[in-house]
């Protein structure tokens, strides 16, 4: 496939930006900024589509997404998905669980405290081997719910709280892993839109005055309009951090927080 132009890149972006309702003169801003982008990029030896990636509309998405100031369809939809995968998950698991047990346990009402531990155990047992059937860490929160009912069977603990035991454990040791398992997405993952910017630093490269309008920035090999919430003046050269992103300029601050 050949190289998109950076005049074909840009038309594709204001259509889609006037498509989604992005005002015409903020357009026109972002498409400004984008070509200052694109054509440093040429400059330093990057194809167009280096830059824009195979996906017109979703790059475009991510500018219009940060000019209405949040984050684009996939973001939410993929966090969305996710909880209500992880909430059926529970679910199906617990059910799952339940049945095992109804499926184990004697039956009549000569039932001792004896072998409900057996029966906790076997639970626990095949849930365990579960999990190492399966990936994702899936069965083993219930697996430890399981043995910690196992556990009070053993000390002589009423049925009741077994029961209560095995559900707390499993849905709060289910959370935790879930927890970390957005945490180590999150660590091994650039975010998208403008809140891949956020915290990096960059050097002043004209003036930043908010009152005045003034300002622009380098960050890393690229060059952004930018602007501070503060009234004092950021000269050239100072090394500052990046907030947010506000339309299509960086929102910074001077690296010692005085801004």
């Amino acid at each position: 496939m050949t190289d998109r132009t950076i005049d074909q890149v840009l038309a594709g972006c204001a259509k889609y930006w006037a498509s989604t309702g992005v005002p015409a003169e903020t357009i026109a801003e972002m498409r400004a900024e984008l070509q200052t982008h694109l054509d440093a990029a040429s400059a330093e030896g990057k194809s167009v589509d280096t830059v824009v990636g195979t996906d017109l509309n979703a790059f475009a998405e991510e500018w219009a997404a940060i000019y209405r100031g949040s984050p684009p369809p996939d973001e939410v939809q993929d966090s969305s998905s996710s909880s209500s995968r992880w909430m059926w998950l529970t679910i199906g698991v617990l059910a799952f669980a339940f049945a095992l047990i109804a499926i184990l346990a004697p039956k009549g009402d000569n039932v001792d405290a004896e072998q409900w531990q057996w029966i906790w155990v076997g639970a626990a047992v095949i849930l365990g081997i579960g999990e190492l059937l399966t990936a994702g860490f899936f069965l083993l929160p219930f697996a430890v719910g399981a043995s910690a009912a196992a556990v009070l069977a053993f000390m002589g603990v009423g049925f009741p709280l077994q029961l209560v035991t095995f559900v707390v454990v499993s849905v709060v040791f289910l959370a935790v892993l879930q927890r970390f398992a957005r945490q180590e997405q999150s660590d091994g993952t650039e975010p998208a839109g403008g809140g891949r910017f956020h915290g990096k630093t960059a050097v002043v490269l004209e003036p930043i005055n908010r009152l005045a309008g003034t300002g622009s920035v380098r960050m890393e090999t690229e060059q952004w309009r930018a602007t501070t919430d503060g009234d004092d003046e950021i000269p050239v050269g100072e090394e500052v951090v990046i907030r947010e992103v506000r339309g299509t300029r960086l929102v910074v601050e001077s690296d010692n927080g005085q801004v």
